[in-house]
């Protein structure tokens, strides 16, 4: 659908018909099920979304990182209609089709490194997720795992168990996978061991985790370190400069395997293929969803050949797993990433949105930091930038303040008190200005009603 690229409001957000809807989805979807902005979409192209009362609205949170080519993009919805005109499933337990394989060998060749790789197919990122824990325990034969504080892996029972945020992931439920253990991540701007510089605390926490891995969790009963190249939910924590390298290395060394968990940094969201790549690493597993399939339900588990090949046959898969709808727009989604340049683009949307950021962050002191990778980009707000401490009502007026003014934003952090950007890559830069005038307007608007401190 050809939908204008443009902000345009004709109510007020929401309006009337997506209020009705509303009041329809308490009756019949449970509260649990959270949603960031009332409003009701009925269409959508690019980087806007069109809501049931006609107001177009710029998409600066992607369906939470899920739209890197945009929404309906031509190539990808041509792509789906041929494939689905052919056939919509064949289990690959059963009878098999092209399209898993086709894309199995893309992302064989995508990932980093140069050995041989294998690809399985699942339909989320927590599944994903579980299925590379799945293998790297199988292949080792040790059964610990070990993720970072501020980590979403997703919410399945082992998935939960991995994330680390509480409310509302897991909450009430109880989070009981075993041999899952939890170590500071370094976050420059909170840094857990106090370091003083980035560099500080790269070294503290990773001499930190080491030793915790050494001496208190033991290297010949780890299968793996599951780690986001950048913490997504957590914050958009951008790890201090050398802190993965040297947890990669320890690995290496005590034949532990790296699992780069790239569901929300893949595809080109930081502007290299994997997120993985700005820290010069090759993990063993690589887990990816998200974007993959542009909005269509799809992950996938890419690794080294001999720690795939280690299962034994019937030992991975799922009914749905690499439906060849899906597959088909993977393989639009990846051939349109190459052809229209949006690695270079997901930088240049970097470029443009830290800068503006940046100002607002020296004019505004509710803004405490600003980081990212491409487009890929937060502000963490904050009460006082003395205290550093969260801004968690401030962020959610924000938010509500940008979609009211016809923009998406979405919310994140361990203390909900980051808002994170993360635009379609194929965005016209006039759009994201705009959608950035808006967000400077509404920060005016909550600084003026932030707290004064004593």
């Amino acid at each position: 659908m050809d939908i204008a690229q443009e902000r345009r409001l004709v109510t007020e957000v929401p309006g009337p018909k997506s209020r009705e809807l509303l009041e329809r989805r308490i009756v019949s979807v449970p509260r649990g099920v959270f949603y960031t902005a009332p409003v009701f979409v009925e269409a959508a192209s690019g980087a806007v979304l069109r809501d049931v009362d006609g107001n177009s609205l710029i998409d600066l949170g992607s369906g939470l990182a899920v739209l890197n080519v945009g929404n309906a993009h031509p190539a990808v919805v041509e792509a789906v209609r041929d494939q689905a005109g052919r056939l919509t499933h064949t289990c690959m337990h059963v009878t098999m089709n092209e399209p898993y394989l086709a894309l199995a060998e893309r992302l064989n060749s995508l990932v980093p490194g140069e050995g041989a790789r294998r690809t399985m197919l699942v339909n989320s990122g927590a599944e994903a997720v579980e299925n590379a824990v799945k293998i790297a325990r199988y292949f080792t034969k040790r059964s610990a795992v070990v993720v970072f504080d501020h980590a979403f892996h997703g919410r399945t029972q082992l998935a939960m168990t991995m994330t680390a945020k509480v409310m509302p992931y897991r909450y009430g439920f109880p989070s009981t996978a075993p041999d899952i253990h939890r170590l500071p991540f370094a976050y420059p701007y909170r840094c857990p061991m106090g370091g003083t510089s980035p560099e500080a605390c790269a070294e503290s926490c990773a001499a930190y985790a080491i030793e915790e891995m050494d001496k208190h969790i033991g290297p010949e009963t780890i299968a793996c370190v599951v780690v986001e190249p950048i913490m997504g939910e957590g914050g958009f924590v951008v790890p201090a400069p050398g802190f993965l390298p040297r947890i990669a290395d320890y690995c290496a060394r005590k034949n532990i395997l790296f699992v780069a968990d790239e569901v929300q940094t893949g595809i080109g969201r930081t502007g290299r293929w994997f997120g993985i790549e700005h820290e010069g690493i090759v993990p063993d597993l690589v887990v990816m969803a998200k974007s993959l399939a542009g909005g269509l339900p799809l992950g996938a588990v890419t690794g080294r050949e001999d720690v795939m090949e280690s299962v034994h046959p019937g030992g991975l898969g799922g009914t749905f797993g690499g439906n060849p709808v899906a597959c088909a727009a993977a393989l639009a989604v990846l051939e349109i990433v190459e052809r229209e340049g949006l690695l270079e683009r997901a930088r240049r949307i970097g470029d443009i949105a830290r800068s503006r950021l940046q100002e607002m962050a020296a004019r505004f002191p509710i803004v405490g930091d600003v980081r990212g990778r491409g487009a890929m980009v937060a502000i963490e707000l904050v009460e006082d930038p003395d205290t550093k401490a969260p801004a968690k009502e401030a962020a959610g007026r924000l938010i509500e303040e940008c979609y009211r003014q016809g923009v998406i934003v979405l919310k994140a952090g361990t203390h909900d008190n980051v808002v994170r950007l993360l635009p379609p890559l194929s965005i016209d830069e006039g759009l994201i200005r705009e959608g950035l005038d808006v967000l400077e307007k509404a920060l005016a608007t909550v600084e003026e009603r932030a707290p004064v401190s004593p």
